[in-house]
């Protein structure tokens, strides 16, 4: 399981360096809002991530097997990419800075892609749980240290050199690389690229179950991403918290409920089972929107709040350590690192459908309402789960999800 953890280490370490603190670092060197916002398009290789992924399934690398082969030369472009960035100057050539970040992004979507395949082709089904808690714990550490910490080493030593650090700490994913094992089975690659962009797709499709489990990827973490596109909007504006306040508390204390309840949902799945455990863990995302609901309610409140942040979070992690156990479950390894792209991207469609709808939603009803709403819109999610409890448990006994 170290291995687990610095590859999630990893994986994590270059999105806030690409994303939220490339934007603190382009906001403190003057860089106007317009090409600011224009920088976020650096993000795009993570939405498709999955149009490449089949070259990753095809071709196997002659040096550390089928995936490992992919992911040090990919974390070596990251070790360099991001080293690179470190050189520019924002305020003098933006552009070169913005071709950068998109390589490094790029490179980034690229290693993800690799390490899901890896980390599906290398867990056993015990094993799923405490194996997908210990890389998102791996993985929300490297987003503190790429966020908080890089904007307080900045403080001192300025961008450059946070960056020139940052790309030495990718030194750890490498030897998450190089001190995992190889899978005990040895499943051969598809035979030609053909085989490789629709293989995956047949092999999937062809079960009977198939929508109804791509509509569960969909929909079961629906009501929870739902509610987290406003929750810092609604803590600073509809509440009146600080911004330091809701960095914090949301942010720092967040994360570690969010680490903490991965780890427990990772040790519970091992007793539990897959579907009881995406039953109870989604229950629990499901009810802790209405301690947001609450504190809308109740108004400024800060042990309200805490309890709040802390609540969902906790259910989050749990929520997600299920949710990548299952869409490992539901992957062919002969395909993994398509199908997992695929399934991975399937599952932010909801939120990037309905969350737009946010803002009106609240202008009409209210923030209290707006929270109720997002609890309803994980019900059907949790319909479909108990539908189809049958094949969720073939799953988890290591049969096609054709069975009933």
């Amino acid at each position: 399981m170290a291995a687990m953890l610095l590859l999630g280490f990893a994986s994590g370490l270059p999105l806030p360096l690409t994303g939220g603190t490339l934007q603190a670092w382009l906001t403190i060197a003057g860089v106007d809002l317009t090409t600011i916002g224009i920088f976020s398009l650096v993000g795009v290789p993570y939405i498709i991530k999955f149009m490449w992924a089949p070259l990753m399934d095809r071709f196997v690398p002659t040096w550390l097997g089928r995936r490992r082969g992919w992911i040090f030369p990919i974390q070596l472009g990251l070790f360099f990419g991001i080293g690179l960035m470190g050189f520019t100057q924002p305020s003098c050539a933006p552009l070169m800075l913005g071709v950068l970040a998109f390589l490094v992004a790029f490179t980034s979507a690229s290693q993800d892609i690799v390490i899901d395949a890896y980390r599906t082709d290398i867990l056993y089904e015990k094993e799923r749980g405490i194996g997908a808690a210990t890389f998102v714990l791996g993985y929300r550490v490297a987003m503190l240290v790429a966020g908080a910490l890089a904007l307080i080493i900045s403080d001192h030593i300025g961008w450059h050199k946070t960056y020139l650090i940052m790309a030495l700490v990718m030194i750890a994913g490498m030897v998450g690389t190089f001190t995992g094992p190889e899978p005990k089975e040895n499943t051969a690659s598809p035979k030609s690229l053909k085989e490789a962009v629709i293989g995956p797709l047949q092999d999937f499709m062809a079960h009977p179950y198939a929508f109804s489990m791509i509509l569960l990827i969909v929909l079961y973490k629906l009501g929870d991403a739902y509610a987290g596109t406003m929750t810092t909007t609604f803590l600073l504006r509809g509440v009146g918290f600080s911004a330091t306040e809701v960095g914090t508390i949301n942010k720092g204390m967040g994360l570690v409920a969010t680490i903490v309840g991965a780890m427990f949902g990772g040790t519970l799945m091992v007793k539990l089972g897959l579907f009881r455990s995406l039953m109870m863990f989604g229950f629990f995302q499901m009810v802790s929107n209405l301690s947001f609901m609450a504190l809308a309610w109740f108004g400024k409140s800060y042990e309200l709040m805490i309890f709040a942040v802390a609540f969902e979070n906790l259910c989050g992690g749990m929520g997600t350590s299920a949710f990548v156990a299952l869409l490992m479950a539901l992957c062919n390894k002969r395909y993994s690192a398509t199908q997992f792209a695929l399934l991975s991207s399937l599952s932010a469609f909801g939120r990037v459908l309905i969350s737009p709808s946010s803002g009106y939603v609240i202008n009409v009803t209210g923030w209290a309402m707006f929270f109720f709403i997002t609890t309803l819109a994980a019900l059907p999610g949790l319909w479909l789960l108990w539908r189809l409890r049958n094949q969720i448990d073939n799953l988890k006994q290591g049969q096609s999800i054709d069975n009933s």
